[in-house]
Order: structure tokens, then sequence, then C-alpha cells
């Protein structure tokens, strides 16, 4: 029976308050089910619930090739904002670390009375997996419907929501009339910069913001490789980012699932750096197609590459085939050799 592994707090985000069990929830989902989407979130304040109230949305995390993006919601009464306003929120951009943390903990405890908050972790594997997909999931569509989700959980929690505040992804006005054909009953401001202009929102993007970082800097891959997360800030024209890249790209598996597969970046190296490979279809093997398309033709003037067809199987059969040397990741998930598949 496997024992049930420690969640260490590596980089002392302690500091942050780890009392009312959100600095744990962080630290699980990073440790021990980070290819998955989650949603962590606060008490509602009983005042929520009684007085109208003001919401705003922002995500931390849209551009880097790797971890994790989160959206982030706060949410207080109307006749509280002054007092959230007072409170000297900005947008977490232009706020270093220490400070990021110190608003983080100052909305987990003096303001939890007046202030809540929710932040949805999209998982780096499921946004790669929406846009790779055979019919694509762009990024807009899902950063659109988490914040539509993150709105709607919030209502059905109890909240009164009266007005919300959103920093736009794509075009404002698109992205408000949309927002209001499906809340037609609240007021909706939909503006680039709401980060900066609307306090609540600069709550929300605190929220988003600290929670990606924890998560980034506790996070333990799943694929068991020793490798930190030294990314810097994980954007496709970071140095440090691609010196990252480069030093932990496998051959054969190509990138841990902390690195989204849809970005060029990485997409990019994966074609330049890992061997072809060509898999059988059954349907072809049989002389056959379940396809009523014509076959692709190759590009005229342009060699087909010469690539040998593998089984997959073959990869978890015996053979004397040098190149087909159990790999450490297939011991590492328990897979063992067999004769016959």
């Amino acid at each position: 029976e496997e024992e049930e592994e420690e969640v260490v707090d590596q980089r002392g985000f302690g500091s942050l308050g780890a009392d009312d069990g959100i600095h744990r929830k962080l630290l699980e989902h990073a440790q021990q089910h980070n290819r998955h989407n989650e949603i962590i979130e606060s008490e509602i304040p009983e005042i929520c619930k009684t007085e109208p109230c003001q919401l705003g949305i922002d995500e931390a995390g849209r551009g880097p090739v790797c971890g994790p993006m989160v959206y982030g919601i706060a949410f207080c009464p109307e006749s509280q904002a002054g007092k959230i306003k007072r409170a000297g929120f900005t947008d977490s951009k232009q706020l270093n670390e220490l400070q990021r943390n110190k608003f983080f903990k100052m909305i987990k405890s003096r303001l939890s009375h007046v202030m809540g908050w929710k932040v949805d972790i999209l998982s780096s594997t499921n946004i790669s997996a929406g846009m790779l997909a055979p019919s694509p999931y762009n990024l807009n569509q899902q950063s659109h419907d988490t914040a539509i989700g993150l709105i709607r959980r919030c209502i059905d929690h109890g909240v009164m929501v009266q007005s919300v505040f959103v920093d736009t992804v794509g075009k404002a006005d698109k992205y408000q009339e949309k927002l209001e054909r499906l809340f037609p009953q609240l007021s909706i401001t939909v503006t680039s910069k709401a980060d900066v202009k609307f306090p609540i929102v600069s709550a929300a993007s605190i929220c988003a913001k600290v929670s990606r970082d924890l998560v980034i800097d506790a996070w333990r891959h799943p694929e068991k490789i020793e490798s930190d997360t030294s990314f810097g800030s994980g954007y496709p024209s970071d140095p440090t980012a691609k010196r990252w890249l480069k030093d932990n790209l496998d051959p054969i598996f190509g990138f841990p699932s902390v690195i989204r597969l849809s970005w060029k970046t990485a997409s990019s190296m994966i074609e330049s750096s890992c061997p072809l490979a060509e898999w059988e279809d059954d349907a072809d093997s049989d002389g056959g197609s379940d396809s009523d398309e014509p076959a692709r033709e190759s590009r005229p003037g342009k060699r087909k590459p010469k690539l040998k067809k593998v089984k997959l199987t073959d990869m978890y059969s015996k053979t004397k085939d040098a190149s087909f040397k159990p790999h450490k990741l297939y011991k590492d998930a328990g897979f063992r050799p067999v004769t016959n598949i």
C-alpha cells in the first residue's frame, strides 16, 4: 500500500497564513493533482448574502508556456467598496511578491468578514488538450467560460451579485455583450486595464497571481522527473524559460505536463529535436479505411522521410532491439514487459 505523499511548503509561503486551510489546498493541488482543473475558494461572508455586491474578475498566467492559468474573482458589498479602495489594492503586476502576499493575507484575514474570493486553476494539461483538440477550444473561449462559470458559482452560492467588472479578453464590447446576454440582471463592465481601474478587480488579480505563484513554486512533477520549476517569467521570450525547456526535453516523451504543448515554443522544439514516428493504423493494415476521404498525397518535389513503422505496443514488449530499451518513465509508471499483447 502506497504511503500518502507529504505536502511540502518549499518556499516559505506559510507566511501567507496556513491556518485557514487555503494554503494547504493550494499545496495539495501543486503536489498531488496538478494535471486537473480545480476551484479553491473562501467562505462567503454573511454580509455578501444580504447586501448587493460588486464582483471583479482577472487572471494570471495567460501568456507563459508553463504551468496553469489561474482565474480569480473577488466580491464585496457595495457598501464596503470604500474600505477596499482605502486598503490600497492595485494591479498585481505592479506589486512585488512580498506586497502581493501581504494583500492576499489581508483578504484572508482582516477583510474576510466583508470580502470573499475564488480561484479556478486551469491546468496546463487541459489548456493544451483543448487547444489541440480536433475542434479547437481556444484560449479566449476557455477564459470566457471560466469567468462565466465563476460568476454562476457565486450566484449559486448565494452571493447577492449586482455589478461585475472584468478585465477583458479579446474585444471588450463583444465580451460585454456576451456576458450581458447571459446575465441580463447584472450591471456588467468589461474593459482593458480593469485591474488598475477597479480595486475589486485588483483584489481578484492578487488572488489569482499569488495562487499561481504558490502552485508553480510547490510543483511536484507527476512524471517523477528530477527537475525544478525555475522558468523565470515562463514567457516564451524569456531566456531562462528557453533554457529550462531545452534542458528538460525528453527525446521520446517530449515535455513534462507542466508545459503547455499547444504553445508554438514547445511544439517547435519537439518537432525539431525529437525523432519522427509513424503510427500504424489498424484500418490501413487491413487494406481498408473507415473514412471516405481520399488518401493525402505528399507534396510534389518533397521527399517523404523514411520512417520506421513501430507499433505502440512494441514499446512495452520484450525485444532484442536496443532502440526499445525500456525508458525510466515506463518503470516509474509500473509497466512490465510481456511477450505478447
